[in-house]
């Protein structure tokens, strides 16, 4: 099993994110889907009484999806892998300001394979004080390891680079916020707040255990990298949406996914090579 929490700093604020981050999965979402393969979204509903964090967050929005990714895993993974298995199920009870989301194959894997990523948003820079805001028992805490993740400075591959996605070039024209250029932008920016991303990965298969994990927990860096940068720099597209206008988007998304799915050419984030 390996753990890892990636804290993603943004100069928003928590409420802000809540709206900026389903925007973006919306957006994202288009943007990988095509050609047979991409998301389904058989789920999107409110939900209540599901515990989460020990109890303290128990009601928001259930969605659950099928990712259809026969292009979007390595060679070695496609290998091993029989026709059809290469089909990954999520759930996701996202209780804002707490969420979790649990990724399975449960055609082929079943109980071999989960994939938990559970995330906690708060005002401000991680501090101290911020050293177990998931809660994790000692055992846990002790093979955690933290990664943070630098929107404006940390690389991204040629492939995953857009101009018009960059921190360092894009300027909000609605909140004036941007570009972050300086090297300690996170210690600048106001308002500021941080993404906790509690990463567990468990791949249960004799021989390819530690080299899927770390493949697994490699991608969700790459992920967390990219769509943040996204969020940022699709700051003019979602500031000043509301919840309700959010809802209406993910339903027109929902059925654009549906028909892209069945047309045109894959598209998205292809697997790097290993």
């Amino acid at each position: 099993m390996l753990i890892k929490e990636f804290r993603v700093t943004l100069p928003l604020t928590v409420d802000e994110y809540q709206v900026a981050q389903l925007y973006s999965v919306a957006e994202a979402s288009k943007n990988e889907t095509g050609g047979g393969e991409g998301i389904e979204v058989l789920k999107n509903e409110p939900f209540t009484n599901y515990p989460l964090l020990g109890g303290k967050y128990s009601a928001g929005q259930y969605t659950y999806k099928i990712y259809h990714l026969a292009s979007k895993v390595p060679a070695f993974i496609k290998m091993l892998a029989p026709k059809g298995a290469l089909e990954i199920h999520e759930e996701a009870w996202n209780a804002y300001p707490y969420c979790r989301t649990v990724i399975t194959n449960p055609k082929y894997m079943k109980k071999n394979f989960v994939l938990m990523i559970e995330t906690m948003h708060m005002a401000g820079v991680p501090q101290e004080k911020d050293i177990n805001v998931h809660e994790l028992p000692p055992e846990k805490l002790k093979i955690r390891e933290v990664v943070n993740i630098d929107i404006a400075n940390d690389p991204v591959s040629a492939a995953d680079y857009k101009p018009e996605e960059d921190p360092t070039k894009f300027k909000s024209e609605k909140t004036g916020r941007g570009p972050l250029v300086e090297a300690e932008w996170k210690n600048k920016v106001d308002p500021v707040m941080t993404c906790y991303k509690l990463v567990t990965c468990e791949f249960k298969w004799f021989g390819l255990q530690t080299r899927i994990e770390n493949f697994i927990q490699k991608s969700e860096r790459r992920l967390f990298t990219v769509f943040h940068r996204q969020v940022f720099c699709w700051m003019d597209k979602w500031h000043g949406l509301t919840m309700d206008d959010i809802r209406a988007i993910e339903e027109k998304t929902k059925e654009e996914l549906d028909r892209q799915r069945q047309q045109g050419e894959v598209r998205g984030m292809r697997a790097d090579s290993d």
